[in-house]
C-alpha cells in the first residue's frame, strides 16, 4: 500500500531519513578532503610572542615572519602578543611557563641573551626549545636631522674629548646589541667603555621618540625600524656597523669612515620547553618553508636584513657561543 505523504507520521519518518542521508554525505565529502579541517597545516592557528614594544626589531621580525606564513598559506592566522618588560626577560619567563605548548613561538635574539644576564634571571635561553636563527643585521649610528655630527669623524672626535658629554641611546638593555655595539666601538676608537653615557630604551619606538625629542645625541640600533624617519629626513645615519653597505640606506660602513671595526646583530625563534621532537620538527619545517618563499626574500630586502637561517644542532651551538660572548663582554665591563 503506498505511503500517504499527507500522514504526519510518514512525513516525520521521511525527514529523519533525509537527515541521516545528509549526515552521511557530509562525512563522505569531508573524507574526500573537500571540507578543510582545523588540523590542516594551512588552517592551524599559532601564537607569536614578541619580547618588546611595537615598532622594535623583534616586533618587525616576528610580524614579518607571521605575515609571510599566513599570506603564503603555510599556516592559519597568528595571534601576536607584545610582552613588554625587563628587555625580553618577562617574555622568556612566560615562554618557559607554557611548557609543552606546541602552538607558541617567541621571537628573540642577542638582546634577550644579554637581558637574562643583566636582570639576573633564571629564564635562560638554554631552557627553551631552539627552532631557528632567521636574520642578521647591521647596527646603525643614528642622529637627529639637526645634529652637529655630520660624519663619524665628528662624533668620534667629540666622544674622545669628553665621553660622558655624548649621550648614546639604544633599544636594548645592557648586554643587548644596541649596548654591546657602542661599548665595543668605544674600545675600537680608544674610549673607555666604562665612561660611555649609555641610555637604554625598551625597543625602537621609545628610542625614536628620544632621538626626535633631543633627549639623546646618538642612537644605536638596527635600521629597519627607522625606515620612515630616515626616508623623510628627520633622522640621519652616520654609518652602518656591518662589513658592507646596505642597499636600503645611503650611509658608509664604519670601516669606510676610518674605524676598523664591524658588528652584527641577529634574531631567531624559540619554542617552549617540553614539546615533543615531532612538534619541534613540525615548527622547524614551517619556518624552513617560510624562509624559502619570495615573500620572505622581499622582507629581507625591505628591512636590510641578511639571511642567516640556521636550525638544528648548528643553531643550538650558535646559542651557546652567543651566551659566552655576552657573558665575557659584560664581565669586562663589570656588569655581571
Amino acid at each position: 500500500m503506498p505511503t500517504d505523504v499527507r500522514d504526519p507520521g510518514s512525513r516525520r519518518a521521511r525527514a529523519a531519513w533525509v537527515a541521516v542521508l545528509v549526515t552521511v554525505l557530509t562525512a563522505v565529502v569531508a573524507a574526500c578532503g573537500v571540507t578543510r579541517g582545523a588540523d590542516e597545516a594551512d588552517n592551524r592557528r599559532l601564537r607569536m610572542m614578541i619580547p618588546n614594544s611595537p615598532g622594535g626589531g623583534y616586533d618587525l621580525t616576528g610580524r614579518a615572519a607571521a605575515r609571510v606564513m599566513e599570506d603564503d598559506g603555510l599556516t592559519g592566522r597568528f595571534e601576536i602578543t607584545n610582552v613588554i618588560g625587563a628587555s625580553g626577560t618577562v617574555a622568556m619567563q612566560r615562554l618557559l611557563n607554557e611548557r609543552e605548548a606546541d602552538d607558541l613561538m617567541l621571537t628573540m635574539g642577542l638582546g634577550v641573551v644579554g637581558a637574562v644576564y643583566t636582570n639576573r634571571s633564571d629564564a635562560t635561553v638554554d631552557r627553551a626549545t631552539p627552532l631557528a636563527r632567521l636574520v642578521e643585521e647591521s647596527e646603525g649610528l643614528l642622529v637627529p636631522s639637526d645634529s652637529p655630527f655630520t660624519t663619524v669623524e665628528d662624533f668620534v672626535k667629540a666622544w674622545k674629548a669628553d665621553p660622558g658629554s655624548v649621550s648614546i641611546g639604544g633599544g636594548s638593555s645592557p648586554g643587548g646589541p644596541d649596548h654591546l655595539f657602542p661599548m665595543q666601538l668605544a674600545q675600537a676608537v680608544g674610549v673607555d667603555p666604562r665612561e660611555v653615557n649609555y641610555v637604554a630604551y625598551d625597543g625602537g619606538g621609545p628610542l625614536t621618540t628620544a632621538l626626535l625629542g633631543a633627549k639623546i645625541d646618538v642612537g644605536t640600533s638596527g635600521l629597519g625600524e627607522f625606515e620612515g624617519q630616515i626616508a623623510e629626513g628627520s633622522l640621519r645615519v652616520l654609518a652602518v656597523s656591518g662589513e658592507e653597505r646596505l642597499e636600503t640606506v645611503d650611509a658608509p660602513t664604519l670601516k669606510e669612515s676610518g674605524v676598523d671595526f664591524a658588528f652584527s646583530n641577529w634574531r631567531g625563534v624559540l619554542a617552549p620547553p617540553g614539546i615533543s621532537d615531532e612538534q619541534r620538527d613540525a615548527l622547524v619545517t614551517l619556518l624552513e618553508e617560510m624562509q624559502d618563499t619570495d615573500a620572505w626574500r622581499d622582507e629581507l630586502e625591505r628591512n636590510g636584513w641578511t639571511d642567516a637561517f640556521q636550525t638544528g644542532a648548528e643553531f643550538e651551538e650558535f646559542l651557546v657561543s652567543q651566551d659566552a660572548r655576552v657573558e665575557d663582554t659584560l664581565k669586562e665591563l663589570g656588569l655581571v
